[in-house]
């Protein structure tokens, strides 16, 4: 939703996906044409209700700097699903800041709800035409992909931004920043193949469908890794944190209960695959999941069982030159499927 107001190719970007639970930052650095990684840090999200103030936010940035051991010019925030709207739409072949206007004084008619008070973006889609389309000398429509979030949000990151003493790049929705980082991650299965990127949040999953490197599909479940942990604590009458242990360890004595809390997430996430096979007649060939709850093998097992389609974690870090300091290199193949959000954000300002 927001470009920082010069256009010059940045050299250095900090990315920090807000996380309900857990904050997610990297540092990463653009080295020619190769991404270079050189902090990540992770560390307890503010606690805060429905409203996130300016002055606590600016505090919880100038704590991931702290933590990076960096200073860094500019920041780029992913939002969480609670903070933003992403939809793809088909809008009239306008100018960008026409579209955004448009969207802004009549969200109900494009976007089929009201949307007082939010700002938004668009991201136009080539159009893919046929031969004979080729010919005529206009597009009927542009498929358009729309963020949007409150202004008084946006206000808000904009104020702790420069407060922290950093400078605004982008704001992004977090739904779409997997996408990003897979494209170089996984260049082959993104072009030639039609998948899905599943990222497993705390309170919500996200499914991304994307059709020969087309994105086709989003859609949010209103299931996480809290309630996946919070239903095995009660189940097995353990601790939370036992059984945040036990869910992402190799754990076979406690698969029935980790079945029961795991296949809804999994019938939910089967419905949006229904939807597109049956609207474009083709199926899924592999479910990529990222996000804590992907390090369990039995949770991919169980989503597997549930979803009918090989379900894999990946490596969001795969395309890039690792410069990481001696501690966080030897835990960066564990930690990695934790940053599919930021490395994704961090890619999408700096390219």
């Amino acid at each position: 939703m927001t470009n920082g107001t010069s256009r010059k190719r940045r050299n250095q970007m900090l990315a920090v996906d807000l996380g309900s639970r857990t904050t997610k930052a990297v540092l990463m650095e653009r080295r020619g044409e190769i991404f270079a990684m050189t902090r990540y840090a992770l560390l307890d999200a503010p606690i805060y209700e429905k409203k996130i103030s300016a002055e606590l936010l600016a505090g919880h940035l100038r704590e991931v700097v702290q933590k990076l051991d960096a200073q860094p010019k500019w920041v780029t925030l992913a939002l969480g699903l609670d903070d933003t709207m992403v939809k793809q739409i088909e809008l009239p072949q306008i100018p960008l800041d026409d579209m955004r206007l448009v969207l802004k004084n009549n969200s109900k008619a494009y976007l089929q709800q009201d949307l007082n008070g939010y700002a938004f973006d668009c991201h136009i889609f080539p159009p893919k035409l046929s031969p004979e389309a080729a010919k005529v000398a206009t597009v009927p429509k542009l498929k358009v992909l729309v963020g949007g979030a409150k202004q008084e949000l946006l206000n808000n990151f904009h104020a702790a931004i420069l407060d922290a003493g950093m400078q605004a790049s982008h704001i992004m929705p977090g739904l779409i920043c997997p996408m990003n980082a897979f494209e170089l991650a996984q260049p082959d299965a993104f072009a030639k193949e039609t998948i899905a990127l599943v990222d497993i949040g705390f309170k919500h999953s996200s499914i991304c469908i994307v059709d020969h490197g087309e994105l086709v599909l989003t859609r949010m479940v209103n299931i996480g890794g809290d309630r996946l942990t919070t239903g095995l604590s009660e189940s097995l009458n353990i601790s939370y944190a036992e059984a945040e242990g036990i869910k992402v360890g190799m754990a076979p004595e406690v698969q029935s209960a980790l079945e029961s809390q795991v296949q809804p997430l999994g019938r939910g996430l089967r419905a949006s695959l229904d939807f597109f096979e049956h609207q474009f007649d083709r199926p899924i060939s592999h479910v990529y999941v990222s996000g804590g709850s992907s390090q369990s093998e039995l949770i991919l097992q169980i989503l597997h069982g549930e979803m009918l389609v090989d379900c894999k974690t990946w490596n969001p870090a795969q395309f890039l030159q690792l410069a990481l300091p001696g501690q966080q290199a030897v835990e960066m193949e564990h930690v990695s499927p934790r940053l599919a959000v930021a490395i994704g954000a961090a890619v999408g300002a700096l390219d």
